[in-house]
């Protein structure tokens, strides 16, 4: 007898908005998985994976295509990954005068040149005008469920 239960991958992105205060000045949630995110991950699973592991979040004024953002503004190194369970949570932080704009979409990457493929993950989401004196940080959850 085959029992089939299904495997998903479950994403979730809060994006934070700080004052220079500290205070929360915006708050976003948003879900989204591409294809290319479960080739990943479903690659980490041999001998010697092929696909090189999410090292980079980027943000950007557009909406993210199949294999990059629409327009991106800027793309910084993980703060953190951490994984607990089936959860992974990457952490991107923009300090204040990185990444200024009104801010509509964000992804993860495997490189740190700007433009350039393999986005793992990308989400759009209503604007969130990030000023010079403000600080933004993108948690990105996945859980395989």
């Amino acid at each position: 007898m085959q029992v089939n239960e299904g495997l998903r991958v479950l994403e979730n992105v809060i994006i934070r908005l700080f004052s220079p205060d500290g205070t929360i000045k915006e708050t976003r949630v948003a879900n989204a998985v591409t294809t290319v995110a479960k080739n990943m991950i479903a690659d980490q699973l041999l001998a010697a994976p092929a696909l090189v592991k999410t090292t980079h979040l980027a943000i950007g004024t557009g909406t993210p295509g199949a294999t990059l953002l629409g327009a991106e503004i800027d793309r910084n190194a993980l703060t953190s990954k951490t994984r607990s369970g089936a959860v992974i949570t990457m952490v991107g932080d923009w300090a204040a005068g990185d990444g200024t704009g009104a801010l509509t979409e964000a992804g993860t990457f495997n490189v740190v040149t700007a433009n350039t493929i393999d986005m793992h993950t990308s989400v759009s989401f209503a604007v969130v005008n990030k000023l010079a004196a403000d600080v933004l940080q993108i948690s990105w959850t996945l859980t395989i469920a």
